[in-house]
Order: C-alpha cells, then structure tokens, then sequence
C-alpha cells in the first residue's frame, strides 16, 4: 500500500497534464473536427482514444531526473497541443488531418499570408490554457522528494500501451479492417486518436519508400496491361479536330458546379437575384460541357489537379506529388504534346518554387514556365494570393504571342482562392448573407473570376489569336469545405448536407471550346479530372494507345459512366458510394451495399495500381520492347 501511495504521490502532476491532454483532445474533437458517433461504442472510443497517447506521450517525461521532470511534463504538453493546434488549422480549411508529406511542404507556408490568419480565431488561446496551468503549478515549491520506484518509466509506458491495445481491439470490433483503410483519415482518427494516427501515417510513409527500392522491371507489365484494357476509341468526328491549333488549358481556381447557371441574393420570394457566373453559363451553348465531372484531388489540391491533368494517374492519399516525387519518371501531356511538334508552357504568376513547380514542371516536359517573374505584380494589381486575373489574363497576351506555334499553355488562376478576398472595385455581384463568411464572400470572387475569363475571351478575339486556339476548362477542386454545411444547406435550400450531397458538391465545371465547331451540346457522362489527358491527345489528332493513363476519353462513344475519388468514393450513371455506404442517386436514399459492390474490385485496381507506378518510379523502366510485347500478346 504505501508503494503505491508513494506513486500515486509522485505522479500527481503527471496525472493533472494527463487530464488536461486527455479531455482538451476529446473536446477538439467535437468541436473543432465535429466528429460524429453513431452508437455509444463510438462515443466510448473517440473519448477515451486520447489517454493512451497522453500518457505515453507525457510519459516520457520519467524518463528525465526528477528535478528536470516537470519541465519536461510542461515542454511534452506543448508539442502536444501544437501538434493539436496545426491539426485544427489545417482541418478548418483542408477538412483533413496533417500528414507528413504535408510537413514537408512548409516551403508554401511563406505565401499563404491571410489564408492562414483567417483560419485563426480568438478563442483558440483557450487550447494551451492548461500549459499556462501546468508552469503556474511547477512554480511552487517542491514536496520532499520521494524515492523512485523501480522500472518507473517502463510502468508507465507499460499502462500506455494495455490501454492503446484495448481501444485497438474495440476499435478493430468496430470498424473490421481499421488499418487497412488508409484512405480514410476521418475513420482512424475517430477510432485510434489523432496522435496515434501521425504515428501510423509514419509507418505508411516508410512503407511508401520503401516501395521504390524494391520495385524492379517486371512490375510494369501488369499495370501495363490493366491501362491498355482500359483504353476506348475515340469519337471519329472529334479525333484530331483541333490538329495543328494551339491549345489554351485554363484551371479555374476553387469553381464548383453548383454556382453554374445559378443566382445570388433573392428576396425572400426567391426572387431578383444575381446570377453568379453569366458568361460561363453563356459558354455552355457554345461548348461540349460536361454536368457531371468531379475534381479528384486529395490533400495537394491545385498540385494534384495538375498531376491528373498531365498523367491521367491518381495523386497521393496524402501530400502532394509534386512534393514528394518529382524525380520520377513520367509519361506525361506536356512532353506527349511536345513530342508532337507543340511548344508547351505554363502562365501561372506565382513564386517558381511554390508546390515545387519549378522541379516537378520540369519532370512532366514543359519547355517553359511564365511564374511572377513575368508579370509585373504589385499592390494595386494583387489581391489575395497575387495578381487579379484579369491583369493575369492581360499581361499574358504578349507572353501567348512570344511562343513558338503551335502551342499548349496552361492557365493558373489566383483570385477565386481561400479566403475569397476582393476589392470593392472588383465585387459585381453582393457578398452572399450567410453565417459562413467563406461561402458569402465566395460569390463575388467567382463572379469576378467570370468577369475576367470573359475579358480573355474578348482580348484574344481583338489580337486575332480566338480562332486559331482551343479551350479546356475545368475547376481544379472544391473552395468550400465541409466545414460551411450549415451555410451551403442554406443556400442550396436542404434540410442539411449528407455524404450524399458532399460528394455531388465535388463536381467541377469542364468545358472543351472549339472556335467554329456546331456539334456542342451537354454531356451528363460521369467523368472525372482524370479523364483530361487522353481527351486532349485525341482532340490534337495524337494516339494515346501504348500510353500510361487510367482516364478515358470524355467523348469516346463507348466509355464507361464512371468516375472514382482519391478517397475510395465512387461515382456510376445509378449509383453513389461514400464513407462505407451505398446510395440510389434517383432518391438520394441510403441502399443494400450489394449494389455498389459490383465496382469495388475496379476501384480499388484503379487505385492501387497507380499508386503502384507512383511508389515504385515503375515509368523508369517503360520501353519499347515491352510494348510490343504485349501487342503479340493481344
């Protein structure tokens, strides 16, 4: 009895920081990720899932003499709540935890400037009240020292580890293949904790390494013969249309579906609103537009869009890859094109080494990059991340007329970013009146960004360079997160945003403008941004067949309605799956999983298989030779 009131004793600061640790992480969990329970053993996980980390975590602590260890207590806890408090931020934008490939993109953390600071609230001081606790109590003076137990430290992290594997085995009770779902960050936070699960990403990211070491040549002959099942002829009458013209590929910075042909600020009989996109809904007319394209970007964001874009492959589950693997090698549209006789280049003015761009540019085969250094940038023509578009798309004609023809440029845009800021000059439409300040100020900065795509228009009619071009349109992902629902059901007149309506909100708009062409009409196929690069290739009359790609083209008479999402959602012309559950998209009603079990085995080969060529460099070993083999193998 006394040995044990003799720990007890001694570890009671120790056991207070436990405490604050233990409920400060539940307490974010509920409020600052909203993470939901369905039933009590869900609850019972999400609140204890906390200790076991705060006591290991603390724990190390013991491990220090005595007189240092409370200071160490106080020093663990504040990692621990920046570990928290980064978490939070990021969540509040990304609606995503930190991963480490994320760490290792602090070099884009110098032009985030506002973006970050309006991610910060007052009362997030609240979070580190306990440290201020914690270095009052150390303060006061010392009770006699107590002989220390035999084996302490090793106790400790002993109790840590029991409790880390029972709420593993609850959890695996739970949710059965916890670990193996990687994908979905939100179920193994919700079930192991959120430092837990920085350590298991660890694990992840050491396997992903490894992956590249132990790749060798015979890798790629499956996955070859995977893309090459995958690839549908092209529409006659589309393929090669636009041979020989330059090609204008503009990324449409956060646009989503749901502004399109939409208005703004109706009065309450829902009526005399302003419509938020005019001249894109007016393109839509003159334009193969396509109503059910999804952005498949996960953590990179406009990077990623970018990756799919050039290699109609799948970015990382976490990070970015044109952080993490921008050495490899890559089969990839700017080189495909420039293999064919066209210039290709990048007009984005943003620093060159923002997302590693610079390098990454340079492994995908542009022969140029236009970043700020080619634009004249200040304080009267920036706003937000930099300069305004129109001014974008301006001082970009002299820089379209420097290039050799014919040319393929993609366009970056700037001002419809995070956190939507605009000057009054530029807002044509109201703020939206919405709690959610983001969605409100959403409307006048995708208006603007209209205004100046319909500015470029008009520019490159009056220099005589409309005609001889064609246009590629998308948005590069979403601008509203799930964390504006409450606004966003408002708006869009819901009850509430289920999973259902979050991954329709993941549609983008896509537009293919050929100057001159009268077949143009909506296409309802469901598609995706990875389904751009052989569309593309076929439209410039260039066979992709022999080529890496998991996209099909968009106008291929016999592709499949079908699209997948970096995080295991999927998408067919009757179906929806989500988040473990399968939904009717006629009634938007919860269905049996049978349903949408028949794509579970193409999903995941999609999926796997691409990051098979990604992890192993496996485009390295890509050869003639193994080309032709498989062709005597068909």
């Amino acid at each position: 009895m006394e040995r044990i009131k003799n720990l007890l004793y001694r570890v009671r600061f120790f056991a207070l920081a436990v405490f604050f640790l233990w409920i400060k992480t539940y307490i974010i969990y509920k409020v600052g990720f909203g993470i939901p329970s369905d039933n009590p053993l869900q609850e019972f996980l999400l609140f204890i899932n906390p200790l076991s980390s705060a006591i290991f975590i603390l724990g190390i602590s013991f491990f220090f003499a005595a007189k240092w260890r409370k200071k160490a207590v106080i020093i663990l806890a504040t990692i621990a709540s920046f570990v928290l408090y980064f978490n939070l931020l990021y969540y509040r934008f990304f609606t995503d935890y930190i991963t480490i490939p994320v760490l290792f993109q602090t070099s884009n953390m110098g032009d985030l400037g506002s973006s970050v600071f309006e991610l910060i609230h007052w009362y997030d001081a609240f979070i580190f009240i306990d440290i201020a606790i914690l270095i009052y109590l150390a303060q006061k003076r010392n009770s006699p020292a107590l002989r220390p137990l035999k084996r302490e430290p090793l106790l400790i992290m002993l109790v840590a580890v029991v409790l880390f594997v029972t709420n593993l085995t609850l959890a695996q009770a739970e949710r059965p293949q916890l670990l193996t779902r990687s994908f979905d960050r939100d179920l193994i936070v919700k079930n192991i904790g959120i430092f837990n699960y920085h350590v298991y990403d660890g694990f992840l990211q050491s396997q992903t390494r490894a992956q590249r070491v132990f790749a060798d040549s015979s890798d790629i002959i499956e996955v070859q013969r995977h893309v090459k099942a995958k690839h549908e002829e092209p529409d006659p009458e589309l393929f090669g249309i636009a041979e020989g013209k330059n090609v204008i590929v503009i990324s449409m910075e956060s646009l989503q579906t749901f502004v399109i042909n939409e208005t703004v600020n109706e009065d309450e009989n829902g009526e005399g609103g302003e419509v938020i996109t005019p001249f894109l809904n007016s393109l839509i007319d003159e334009s193969i537009y396509f109503e059910n394209f999804y952005h498949q970007t996960g953590q990179g964001k406009t990077s990623d869009s970018e990756y799919l874009l050039a290699n109609s492959m799948y970015g990382r589950d976490s990070g970015s890859v044109f952080f993490t693997h921008a050495g490899n090698a890559f089969d990839a549209l700017p080189s495909n094109v420039s293999e064919n006789g066209y210039y290709a280049s990048v007009m984005h003015a943003n620093n060159k080494s923002f997302w590693n761009r610079d390098m990454m540019y340079q492994s995908l085969g542009y022969d140029r990059y236009f970043d700020i250094m080619s634009y004249d940038v200040h304080e009267e023509n920036s706003v937000g991340w930099g300069l305004k578009d129109v001014d974008f798309f301006e001082q970009s004609i002299d820089l379209l007329k420097s290039q050799p023809e014919p040319y393929y440029t993609k366009f970056i845009t700037l001002t419809n970013h995070f956190p939507f800021e605009l000057d009054e000059e530029d807002k044509f439409i109201e703020e939206g009146d919405y709690p959610s300040r983001t969605l409100s100020r959403y409307f006048p900065t995708v208006r603007y960004m209209d205004y100046a795509l319909e500015y470029f228009f008009d520019r490159l009619k009056e220099e005589g360079m409309y005609e001889d071009s064609i246009f590629i349109m998308y948005g590069d992902h979403y601008g509203i997160s799930e964390n504006h629902n409450r606004s966003m059901a408002m708006y869009l007149d819901k009850e509430e945003i289920t999973p259902f309506d979050t991954v329709q909100l993941q549609r983008v708009p896509k537009f293919i403008h050929i100057p001159g062409y009268d077949g143009n009409k909506v296409m309802d196929t469901v598609s995706g941004q990875i389904d751009l690069k052989p569309t593309i290739l076929h439209l410039l009359g260039i066979e992709t067949k022999g080529m890496f790609h998991f996209g099909t083209d968009l106008t291929a008479p016999d592709r499949e309605s079908f699209t997948i999402l970096r995080d295991g959602s999927f998408i067919s012309d009757d179906y929806l799956f989500t988040r473990g559950v399968c939904y009717d998209k006629e009634t938007e009603e919860e269905i049996e999983i049978e349903f949408c079990e028949p794509f579970f085995e193409s999903v995941n080969l999609d999926l796997g298989y691409s990051d098979k060529i990604l992890y192993g460099d496996l485009l390295r070993y890509k050869d003639h030779e193994q080309e032709e083999v498989l062709s005597q193998n068909d």
